[in-house]
């Protein structure tokens, strides 16, 4: 999705890393495969976050699970890390042990159905060493009235004594190395800027300290020896780590109850954890499930119209559409409503800089944005998605923009939920969806006509405009001229060009905008919008289809022209660290978003001839997009693909390293399968399966038994779906199994987003985000 290291950043964002001295880093974050992620849900008070509503105060802590340990814990704003990780170490007569490096793990949700299905984002999560001395049960929730979170440790010592220890990694205001922290018998703290936390126990500590992070070894306290009373008095500051002895046992279990607060101040932070423990563990999960007359994550599934029928359509019973649900919303920032984030994680955090502030993938992309919109509105979620619309014009550029001296209408690439800029190309798929999703909520019949027309003018016809006119912009370090349909930058964020997947949006979106036009009483805008997207897709094979290609019968889609003629041969730019190839050898499948939103047939001539290049599995692996899959105990092979051929996005397949390492480019780097394309496949078969009227049942059938079970194969165990799976390709030091999530990001909105959409979409027999003026006017 993303090219993290490569573009510069804009106003406020940038001006904070220039801040930071360039040094070794003392500190990273933490291994972004998560099998976790959870937060409180927050009833909307009149379309916002508001105290006093149904569920009382918001709550403004988020968490997630990764290798048996709790890592990156955010408050305040959605990407405001504050934690990167608390792991047990465990003291035993045969040595030190620690989660993650010495134990297995297991993360199971601990509220289901009666089906197995989660009805809220509450875990447990055991670890159990490798050597059969120990295992750790923690049972992980926040408070849904308090900004804290609540974990409840169990010790079994399963081999002789032992003497458990909590480790905490503080990163507060989300950087790891300019902490201040302290240790006493009743709380370890940390703060900086105006975030403070208080981790408090049910019991007072044995013992505890604060010690400067050395080497990112945070075990070198509990090296030398046990800690005896309180180890260290006053403040330390810099990257720290916090530890805290637990009572030894000889034998049996022991359990504690543990809440970590959250505060404005030190006093804030501590008394909202104490009270998350006075509240007690039964009382704060009820609330926190929405059990009985309370209000939680049981009364928001209830809410999903859809739901029921989603979960007929799976191949699982259930489980995974229901866990997308609750992913999808978890991922919304709780002072922005309808801030709809691309991931609770950090990519490749485990090698990334911590020493500066970074918001990975905690961030705002309409292109993300909008599929995670229009997967909660096929949900029947009639709420979030008018959140979102309403919040797009935070993140449109307009003269009041800071920073802004060029064209305004078009949508930033990257921000953080409150607005403020970080990333500054232009994407014109981001500007065409804004309006797509505004036209799908007024089809729906849940966005008034009065409220779109009043969007018409301050949001809907300058977007338009822009993909019309595009202009010249002016803000950060991008004062380029666009001149659409060419895009400064495609969906993949790395290159401009003529885009098929960019440019099927931007013709959805000015048909689309005519329909708005009109209803807005602006006749010339509308008629002016078709007549541009009449010229786009008249000029798409032209622009994007060689018949001079190397690859198959020569007659294809290539993933990207940065001119008129596809049939030149011409280099695309290189990125991340891979080669710049001729244009004609580069492939990917964003030719079908042509057919999904309606602006080419399934038949359509150039969309079938490019499928066998983009399926051909014989090509060396640098230029082979699709890959197969076998899966432990199912029959059959699944397929998925990577986002295009020469895709570096990903660990470098000559040394095992993660991407990017050190902010460096290698030209070993190898992007890997993406389950969303999965998805977009399954998308295009119903499509096929459509094209003389309603699919039969066997059609349906044979797009769920592979499409479907698929992308529900490519979970975790915590029914989390990833940005990429690994591919069988080059070193493989994490030892992941084929198919399963790599260290790039999970859980990904977008893929979780795919899934439920082509659920609705097979339970529907037509393509949920497909457009009837458009396959009217393009697709007859």
């Amino acid at each position: 999705m993303r090219c993290l290291k490569v573009f510069a950043l804009g106003s406020a964002a940038s001006a904070a890393l220039a801040s930071v001295a360039v040094a070794q880093a003392p500190t990273t974050w933490a291994y972004a495969a998560k099998t976790g992620a959870g937060a409180s849900y927050e009833a909307y008070v009149d379309g916002a976050y508001k105290d006093g509503g149904r569920t009382g105060a918001v709550s403004k802590v988020w968490f997630s699970i990764a290798d048996g340990t709790l890592t990156e814990t955010m408050y305040g704003l959605i990407h405001e890390a504050q934690i990167k990780q608390m792991r047990v170490a465990v003291r035993t007569p045969t040595g030190l042990a620690v989660e993650g490096a010495d134990t297995t793990s297991r993360t199971e949700y601990l509220h289901v159905d009666a089906a197995g299905r989660p009805l809220s984002p509450a875990y447990k999560v055991t670890t159990t060493d490798k050597r059969g001395r120990f295992e750790i049960e923690k049972r992980i929730f926040t408070d849904p009235d308090r900004n804290s979170l609540f974990v409840r440790v169990t010790v079994r010592a399963l081999k002789g004594p032992v003497t458990p220890f909590l480790v905490l990694e503080p990163h507060m205001a989300n950087t790891g190395g300019n902490d201040a922290g302290a240790a006493s018998l009743s709380a370890l703290t940390a703060n900086e800027g105006k975030a403070f936390l208080s981790l408090k126990a049910s019991s007072p500590f044995a013992a505890a300290t604060v010690s400067d992070l050395k080497d990112n070894d945070a075990l070198a306290p509990l090296r030398t020896g046990t800690l005896t009373g309180e180890a260290t008095t006053g403040q330390r500051r810099g990257a720290i780590v916090l530890t805290a002895q637990l009572p030894t046992q000889a034998s049996g279990e022991a359990t504690y109850d543990v809440a970590i607060g959250f505060g404005g101040d030190a006093q804030a932070a501590d008394d909202a954890a104490a009270a998350t423990l006075k509240t007690g563990y039964a009382e704060v999960l009820a609330r926190y499930n929405g059990e009985g007359d309370r209000v939680g994550w049981e009364d928001y599934l209830a809410s999903l119209t859809e739901l029921p029928r989603l979960r007929q359509a799976s191949e699982d019973g259930g489980k995974l559409v229901q866990a997308s649900a609750l992913m999808l919303k978890v991922q919304e920032d709780r002072t922005y409503a309808g801030a709809l984030i691309a991931s609770l994680s950090n990519p490749w955090g485990d090698t990334v800089d911590a020493s500066k502030p970074s918001t990975g993938y905690k961030a705002v992309w309409p292109r993300d944005f909008y599929q995670c919109a229009m997967a909660l509105a096929a949900l029947g979620d009639k709420e979030t998605p008018l959140a979102a619309f309403h919040y797009l014009p935070q993140v449109q550029v307009k003269a009041s923009t800071p920073g802004n001296t060029g064209a305004g209408g078009w949508f930033l690439q990257k921000t953080w939920v409150d607005g403020t800029t970080e990333w500054v190309g232009v994407q014109l798929d981001q500007t065409a969806m804004p309006i797509m999703l505004g036209w799908k909520l007024w089809k729906l019949g849940w966005l008034p006509e009065a409220d779109l027309k009043a969007y018409y003018g301050k949001m809907i016809k300058p977007a338009a405009d822009f993909l019309v006119d595009g202009g010249t912009v002016g803000i950060g370090w991008n004062h380029a001229k666009i001149t659409p349909p060419f895009t400064q930058q495609e969906r993949w964020e790395e290159q401009g060009g003529y885009s098929p997947s960019t440019t099927a949006a931007t013709i959805t979106g000015l048909v689309v905008a005519g329909d708005i036009a009109e209803l807005a009483g602006d006749a010339a805008g509308a008629a002016r919008y078709r007549a541009t997207a009449d010229a786009y897709s008249a000029k798409v094979e032209a622009r994007m289809v060689t018949t001079k290609g190397p690859f198959g019968d020569g007659t294809y889609y290539v993933r990207l022209s940065q001119d008129e003629d596809p049939n030149n041969h011409a280099p695309i730019g290189a990125a991340n660290g891979q080669i710049a190839p001729p244009k004609d050898q580069v492939v990917d499948g964003g030719f079908l978003e042509l057919v999904r939103y309606g602006v080419r047939r399934a038949d359509d001539a150039a969309i079938v001839a490019s499928l066998p290049e983009l399926d051909d599995t014989s090509r060396p692996d640098l230029y082979r997009v699709r890959y197969d899959f076998r899966f432990p105990g199912v029959e059959g092979e699944f397929p998925g693909w990577r986002r295009y051929d020469v895709d570096g996005y990903g660990e470098d397949a000559e040394t095992g390293a993660n991407y990017g390492v050190g902010e460096k480019m290698t030209p070993g780097q190898r992007g890997r399968v993406w389950p969303i394309f999965t998805g977009e496949r399954g998308h295009y078969e119903l499509a096929v399966a459509t094209l003389h009227g309603k699919p039969d049942a066997k059609a349906l059938q044979a797009i769920r038994d592979r499409y479907v079970r698929a992308m529900e194969l490519f979970a975790n165990e915590g029914l989390l779906i990833s940005e990429q799976v690994w591919d069988g390709i080059g070193p493989n030091p994490h030892g992941y199994a084929r198919g399963a999530g790599t260290d790039s990001a999970t859980p990904l909105a977008w893929s979780h987003a795919e899934y439920v959409k082509l659920l609705r979409s097979v339970s529907d027999g037509q393509v949920w985000d497909s457009y009837a003026p458009v396959k009217a006017r393009y697709a007859k």
